[in-house]
């Protein structure tokens, strides 16, 4: 059994329709200061502001659906021959609602919340009915069962990725690693591709060309949307199988 680790950024999603946060001249950041609604200092001293942008984000999020390659992924874990593993940068649960079980997300996840005091100690609506009012709005003054104010289940610039480790350990482990959507600018997500094994083929699924530095010479670039370079390489993946 073969174990395929997928790595997955902003751009398998935006065919969803989900904004991104770095696109130049239409991207999150272009609107909104990193620093009002992305930082321990925001959530401490503009708790609403805060509270409020990730409510907006969580409700454009129910209205999107995972695309093709999503799906591919998902179908993907259901053949014997492979052990899939989904490591993503993206907050959303379109990996989830395609049907991948196996995802670790690095940079949090937006259908959670967290204590305050303890970044491991999350809940959903599964653990916590009406987590959500109207299904997305967090209540400002909520609190976690440790009597700390709940905070977006996001890491803010500044703080460690707690899921690092694993993440590591799955590049390591891996028989084929796959690159989809993300520019590999946002460390230290990034660094992944340095623990994948010499002997380890990579691939990267992107219209665009990701930072791949020293790695390019490594990587076998398929460069189409998401959505149809997806499905190309696991079929091709399949084949060679």
């Amino acid at each position: 059994m073969k174990k395929v680790v997928f790595f997955t950024g902003s751009g398998i999603s935006k065919e969803s329709g989900i904004q991104t946060f770095r696109d130049a001249g239409e991207g999150l950041w272009e609107n909104f200061s990193i620093e009002e609604v992305c930082t321990h200092e925001a959530i401490l001293y503009n708790r609403k502001k805060v509270v409020d942008f990730y409510n907006m984000m969580r409700g454009q999020l129910l209205t999107k659906k995972p695309n093709a390659a999503h799906l591919a992924i998902a179908e993907m874990e259901k053949d014997p021959r492979f052990e899939v593993r989904v490591v993503t940068q993206n907050v959303d649960d379109l990996h989830e609602k395609a049907g991948s079980r196996n995802i670790i997300h690095l940079h949090g996840e937006l259908m959670k919340l967290r204590s305050s005091n303890n970044e491991s100690a999350w809940v959903s609506e599964k653990e916590v009915p009406n987590l959500f009012e109207d299904g997305y709005k967090q209540r400002y003054e909520d609190k976690h069962p440790d009597g700390s104010l709940l905070r977006p289940f996001i890491v803010f610039f500044g703080e460690g990725v707690p899921q690092m480790d694993p993440a590591i350990e799955l590049a390591r482990q891996a028989d084929i690693f796959v690159v989809i959507g993300t520019s590999l600018a946002v460390y230290p997500a990034a660094s992944l591709l340095a623990y994948v094994k010499q002997d380890v083929p990579i691939y990267c699924v992107d219209p665009g060309l990701p930072e791949l530095g020293p790695y390019a010479r490594r990587v076998t670039h398929i460069r189409k949307p998401a959505s149809l370079g997806v499905p190309e390489l696991i079929k091709r993946l399949d084949e060679m199988a």
